[in-house]
């Protein structure tokens, strides 16, 4: 079942993708007045076409799923018929060369306008997801040493506000691609507000790919450890605990929340473990002013469970961090989503730098294998997750497509360029040398992600 969800969202995603972009192509070619003879969604062998419209374009299918092509009237194709002389005016090379540009500059920035959309539609219909409070870090953490204690929430990272922890995340990548500090405004839980600063230095050599907050000791804080769930004939049931119980302390030491309870199990070894626990007859919503009606402790002795490889009681407590709605107005969310768009082709640009410079591992160029897991996992989080999973895939066909590579929009506005420069094209010889070595390079490149992807699996 999660291989077809995989699939299905991998399709889901690309598919619109494609064809986004390809009728920036289509559409611009258009309004120059250009003859467009196909649409093509995917490569190779033609398995599905209709033809329609005015200039009766053909609409097609392609056997190969991997990318789209828009096919104008060119007097360079070796395979084009004679061309009708009414025609003359509606061919592509016969247009000046800003034309050219603009037909050719549209299918990426189609890209980049669909992910400003769907990132100013999910700012406006509000995203739920983990505030930006803080859990209590490891003393040898960063995030500690930064002076940061846990039931802070920060407000804003080198001076960008955030909401949520997603914004969180970002803006910390942020500084770790600009190789600068990361200062958080923190507002502390007794009032007041204070800078937590994590240097350049404890950014370094940070994965961008990894969970970064977690190497920095940066966590969502969750609730206290009330007991949701006794699982029957566990250690827990036999012990008496039971649901509703909050678990203040284990030998002494208190728990803060259910990691808390989790880790103090699993590194128990199977000794037995004395649990200090208030129950009370009262409502839960605030277990702490609860009156409690156990005197001493609940001792507990754990289990082993060889399907987890750890020491379990069988109990389940809150885990679920506290969620906020991250909305904008209409104006505000656009603003956003042009500035995440903006930051997003820059910070895949950064990061094509520090590739081609070995700051960054090779490790990091992924191919469709990866961007169809991804896909897949995005897609069972829910509508939200997923479309803006879509929103970063569209930027990053957007930025690929503008690499000044041969055979990519990219190469062709570099060839566009030179011709304005010089007031004449560039030769053909040249032009059709630069074609096989853009070839090249996309096969190699193709390889390496491949190769990435299956090594990931593996």
């Amino acid at each position: 079942m999660n291989l077809i969800t995989t699939v299905l969202a991998f399709l889901l995603a690309l598919g619109p993708l494609i064809i986004f972009h390809e009728l920036g192509h289509y559409t611009v070619a258009r309004l120059c007045g250009v003859k467009v003879l196909r649409f093509s969604v995917g490569m190779g062998k033609v398995v599905w076409s209709r033809r329609f419209g005015p200039d009766q374009t053909e609409w097609a299918v392609s056997a190969l799923p991997l990318g789209g092509y828009v096919k104008m009237l060119d007097a360079r194709d070796p395979d084009a018929k004679a061309i009708d002389p009414a025609d003359l005016g509606r061919e592509f090379t016969g247009q000046n060369v800003w034309r050219r540009i603009a037909i050719v500059a549209a299918g990426p920035l189609a890209n980049f306008l669909l992910a400003i959309l769907i990132f100013a539609g999910l700012s406006m219909a509000g995203t739920l997801e983990p505030s930006t409070r803080l859990r209590a870090t490891a003393d040898n953490s960063a995030a500690y040493q930064a002076g940061l204690r846990g039931g802070e929430k920060v407000v804003a990272v080198n001076g960008n506000p955030v909401a949520g922890w997603t914004e969180l995340r970002w803006e910390i990548m942020q500084a770790i691609v600009d190789k600068g500090d990361a200062r958080l405004d923190v507002a502390q839980p007794q009032g007041g507000q204070f800078v937590a600063v994590v240097p350049a230095s404890k950014l370094a050599g940070l994965n961008v790919d990894s969970d970064v907050l977690t190497a920095l000791g940066l966590d969502m804080a969750r609730p206290k450890p009330v007991i949701q769930q006794v699982m029957a004939g566990g250690p827990g049931e036999r012990a008496g605990l039971k649901s509703g119980d909050l678990i203040a302390a284990i030998d002494g030491r208190p728990m803060a929340d259910g990691i808390d309870v989790i880790e103090a199990v699993r590194a128990s070894a199977g000794r037995p473990l004395a649990l200090a626990v208030v129950r009370s007859s009262a409502p839960l919503a605030e277990p702490s002013v609860a009156r409690p009606d156990v005197a001493r402790p609940i001792v507990v002795r754990p289990e082993f469970d060889a399907a987890r490889k750890a020491w379990v009681i069988k109990i389940a407590t809150s885990m679920a961090p506290e969620q906020v709605t991250v909305s904008a107005g209409p104006l505000e969310s656009v603003e956003k989503a042009v500035r995440k768009t903006w930051d997003t082709s820059v910070l895949s640009i950064k990061m094509i730098g520090r590739m081609i410079t070995g700051e960054v591992s090779l490790k990091n160029v992924t191919g469709p294998i990866t961007i169809a897991d991804y896909a897949g996992q995005t897609a069972r989080l829910g509508p939200a997750v997923f479309l803006g999973f879509i929103a970063f895939v569209s930027i990053s066909l957007g930025v690929m497509n503008l690499l000044p590579i041969p055979v990519l929009d990219g190469g062709l506005l570099l060839y566009y360029s030179v011709e304005v420069l010089t007031g004449r094209p560039l030769p053909e010889r040249i032009g059709a040398f630069a074609q096989r070595a853009g070839v090249g390079l996309l096969v190699m490149l193709m390889a390496l992600a491949v190769f990435n992807d299956v090594a990931r699996l593996l």
